[in-house]
């Protein structure tokens, strides 16, 4: 009985590990694919990056295609948790939708990645590219445009902004977004007003 708990203690401590090697490559992996886009990534670089062995992180990841996919899925969680999860405690509608185009100024203006924003930086890269990562990335592109679309809708329903089509506007909207995010990479710091004078334009409250 002794001997099975070892056992598995030792097991335990692996995996808690190999979470946190897990952790950590991801953790560069995110920064490198959003100056190189996903194509940047190799186990090697990583490796080297974070001071562990190649052999170890392939063993994690077993594919470049794999590490891809988990490298996605960590950029996603880290959006949500830097941009999304913090206009939680906003009211549905115009508030939250203010809310989230300043924290995703906040996201690019930082930047949370180094490349800037995570999706700008790929999406064009698998745009016409089938496969699994490029699945994931629109995925994750339509669930955006949708947050953002949901509360036009509350809005206009609450006679927060006048009539317009919410989809056509999140979509209007999330491309100045990535354009901008662009503009500031290239140096721009005049590119936040212009955001917000152009999404202005398009939230016209009833009577204004």
């Amino acid at each position: 009985m002794q001997g099975s708990a070892t056992d598995s203690d030792i097991t335990d401590k692996r995996l808690l590990r190999g979470a946190r090697t897990r952790q950590l490559a991801l953790a560069r992996a995110v920064h490198i694919a959003s100056l190189e886009s996903l194509e940047g990534l190799s186990f090697g670089r990583i490796a080297t990056d974070i001071g562990l062995s190649k052999a170890g992180l392939q063993t994690l990841f077993r594919t470049k295609g794999s590490l891809q996919l988990a490298t996605i899925d960590h950029a996603r969680a880290m959006f949500a948790d830097f941009v999304v999860r913090p206009t939680a405690a906003e009211p549905r509608g115009l508030p939250r939708f203010r809310a989230l185009i300043e924290r995703w100024i906040a996201y690019a203006e930082q930047p949370l990645f180094d490349g800037g924003c995570f999706q700008s930086a790929n999406l064009a890269q698998y745009d016409s590219r089938p496969g699994e990562v490029r699945d994931k990335l629109a995925a994750y592109q339509t669930e955006w445009v949708a947050t953002l679309s949901e509360e036009l809708s509350i809005a206009i329903a609450q006679g927060e902004i006048e009539e317009l089509d919410p989809e056509l506007a999140a979509f209007q909207i999330d491309a100045v977004l990535r354009s901008g995010n662009t503009a500031l990479r290239l140096g721009d710091a005049t590119v936040i007003a212009k955001i917000r004078r152009v999404i202005e334009a398009v939230l016209h409250s009833p009577g204004s």
